[in-house]
């Protein structure tokens, strides 16, 4: 862990070239940095998912968010932007690659990058940070309940993958959750599941009644491991 760090918002160029907000942690000092992508979950790009941020440049980590629904209601609220996206149809597939392909590229250009990059994401963003896992070229990906990820997508997966789920979650359910399992298997993909009785969805976020603390905790133990394992290698 590190003493101190430095968080703010940023401009970065993101699918189509479009400038769009984003959310940078990272160490006051130090280099050889591993670089994380964080995909908010479907509430918005808010305050707790930027405390997720911050943690990961307190554990070493240079940390950017990209403000995906930054188009449908740019300077608005979390809780308005996302109801905009929502009303819009949602994220496009491809509008949300190419912002992550913008993430990508900051981190790999920063300084103290070591030049690998991971990718996690909660909720709808956890559905996103597998596509990306099975699209762009990141070192090593986590799914944090992501519902509806495609299955049909397993057999493309390009790097490791890290799956937390809830036993209690409907979406994904612990079916959805052992169908994926069953397909990554059958492919030879390397992938480690976790999933946790009495937790449901939504079971990181500490500012909502589907908090859990035990779940989370040792949540947070498996992505340290996983992500100093592939992107610190130690």
């Amino acid at each position: 862990m590190t003493d101190g760090i430095v968080a703010e918002t940023i401009t970065m160029t993101g699918n189509g070239g479009d400038e769009i907000e984003a959310y940078l942690a990272h160490p006051l000092d130090g280099d050889d940095r591993p670089g994380v992508v964080v995909l908010h979950h479907m509430p918005g790009y808010d305050r707790a998912t930027k405390e997720i941020v911050r943690t990961f440049a307190v554990y070493g980590y240079v940390a950017l968010m990209p403000n995906l629904f930054h188009r449908y209601a740019p300077g608005a609220k979390a809780d308005d932007a996302a109801a905009a996206a929502r009303d819009a149809g949602g994220v496009p597939d491809e509008q949300c690659l190419g912002d992550v392909q913008g993430a990508i590229e900051v981190l790999r250009r920063r300084p103290e990058s070591n030049g690998k990059v991971g990718v996690i994401g909660y909720c709808s963003g956890g559905r996103q940070a597998f596509l990306v896992a099975c699209t762009l070229d990141v070192d090593a990906a986590v799914d944090c309940y992501g519902g509806r990820a495609n299955v049909d997508l397993a057999p493309e997966l390009r790097c490791p993958l890290l799956g937390l789920f809830g036993a209690d979650d409907q979406s994904p359910s612990p079916d959805d959750v052992a169908a994926m399992a069953k397909a990554l298997e059958a492919n030879g993909k390397t992938f480690d599941f976790h999933s946790y009785e009495g937790a449901g969805h939504a079971f990181f976020s500490v500012d909502r009644p589907s908090y859990r603390l035990d779940a989370a905790r040792d949540g947070w133990k498996q992505i340290w491991a996983f992500y100093d394992r592939h992107l610190k290698g130690t």
